[in-house]
Formats: C-alpha cells, structure tokens, sequence
C-alpha cells in the first residue's frame, strides 16, 4: 500500500543537492507532491521539506539519502500522525482552554497526554475533557526538587512537546537540556521586547501602540529561544493596561495556535537561534 512522508532535511549547502535528493526519490519510484527549500547564505546551509508518496521503506529511504548529501546532514523521514504533547500549567485559562477545545473537535493534530499544574486552578477546566490533570504544588520545594517530581511523571508518557500553556515558573538549564527542542512557550510579548514580569503594564508604560505575542523554543536563554510565531495587535492611548493585557491574552491563544499548527505538521526548523518555517 502506498504511504505518504514528511522528508526533512538540513544540511551544510552544495551544488546540486535538489537534483540529487529528488533522483533518490524517482529512482524509488516515489512522486513529489510539495517541495519547498531555503538556503541560508550567510551560514551556508541548505534546508528542505518535501513530501513524498509511494511505496518506500522509511528507514531504507533515510539511509540512501544520506549517501547524496554532506556528512553533516539531519534527515527526518516522518510518515504523518498525530503527535503526542504534554501541557504544563499555572493557573490562566485562556491558553489552556484553547488548545483543549481545539482538540476535542478534532483540530489540533496531537494527542494530549496530560496537563501538569504547579496549581489546582484549572484542574476541573482539564477534567472536563477526559484529560489527566496532575497537580504538583511547588510550595516548600525547591526549584530543582519541584523538577525532579515534575520530570518523573512527564516521563511515564510518550510525548512529542511540552507546550508551557501560560506556565508561570521559569525552568532550569537541566529541565531544558532533559527536552532540548521540545519545549514550545507562548510569551505575552512581543519579543525581544518587555520580557520578564507584567509586560502588558511595561508597554502602557512605554506608550506603545502595539502589543503582541511570540511563541518559542525555550532554551537557558530566558524568552530568549528560537521564534516560531508571533502576531501584533494595534492599542491606542485609550486603553488601560489591564486593556491590553485583555486583547493580549486573545493574541496569545492565537499565536500559540498558530505556532503548534507549524511544529506539529514539521514545518520548523530550528536554525541556530532562529527558525525556518515552511
């Protein structure tokens, strides 16, 4: 039966690399339904996502690709399923409650796992859905002691991501190295600028006419990882803070929607601290 893949590729650039990677797929007897490339000049690599169908066997077909292109290649031969994602939480909704409608009408494209909380606000929310809500309280722990238990219960499922769905504790280096890649945080703001706490009251501060949202790749860097998406919202001097923190909150949703979308159908690739998306 014929099957349909997801053919990722990166790679150091080189003459002739398109031409060598889609005779391995006509050689296969393999037919190119969409292709899209980029090279970044600057850094001198090449970046592919084509998609493939046919009769093939996946590892068979990443290993022959590898024989065309440069040694430093990462290839990814991804036969299209539902991805598997687990949810971290603190005790806003909106973000939250999204991503749980939006997959209980089918509209997601991932499996939820469970939804983890360091606070109970939300675990009737989750519950309502037929999902598991585990609480960790993280009162009288340590940040590295409040990991540890909150590692040891993502471990017992299969995951994909770890969506922060407006999770309000930043991780440390060893959580984020644990899921180097992984890890998907929706920030409200529109980074680089106004990180760290209440953004919404930095901006109506500052004056700004517009205010965002990013969704991105956490890394040590604190809001400072690969972005996925963001979005703008305009705001006049008619709006409070508390305003804006209200249209922000809409826009997170959105990104954070928007930038799942992307990862979840592998059309991220993380390029140093920044992406290709196709």
């Amino acid at each position: 039966m014929e099957k349909r893949a997801r053919v990722l590729i990166d790679c150091e650039d080189a003459k002739g690399l398109v031409y060598k990677i889609s005779k391995v797929f006509y050689d296969r007897g393999l037919n190119i339904d969409n292709n899209r490339e980029f090279v970044d000049k600057e850094h001198s690599r090449f970046f592919m996502r084509t998609i493939v169908t046919g009769l093939f066997d996946r590892q068979e077909l990443e290993d022959e690709l590898h024989t065309v292109v440069p040694a430093d290649a990462h290839i990814r031969v991804i036969e299209p399923k539902d991805k598997k994602i687990v949810l971290m939480v603190t005790k806003e909704s909106h973000a939250l409650g999204d991503i749980l409608v939006r997959h209980a009408d089918g509209e997601l494209g991932a499996d939820i796992q469970c939804v983890i909380g360091n606070r109970e606000t939300l675990k009737e929310l989750v519950e309502r859905f037929d999902i598991p809500f585990i609480y960790i309280p993280a009162e009288g722990l340590s940040r590295e002691s409040h990991e540890e238990k909150v590692m040891a219960e993502i471990n017992k499922f299969e995951f994909d991501y770890i969506v922060l769905a407006k999770y309000m504790r930043i991780l440390t280096s060893t959580f984020v190295k644990a899921y180097a890649q992984k890890i998907i945080n929706i920030h409200h703001s529109f980074l680089p600028a106004f990180i760290g706490a209440n953004p919404y009251k930095q901006a109506y501060e500052r004056g700004v006419k517009i205010i965002g949202a990013t969704a991105h790749y956490v890394t040590d860097d604190l809001d400072e990882g690969p972005i996925i998406a963001q979005d703008v919202i305009p705001v006049t001097h008619r709006l409070s803070w508390q305003d804006m923190q209200r249209a922000g909150r809409d826009g997170e949703k959105i990104v954070l929607s928007r930038a799942l979308a992307l990862v979840l159908n592998d059309r991220v690739f993380v390029n140093g601290n920044k992406t290709v998306i196709f």
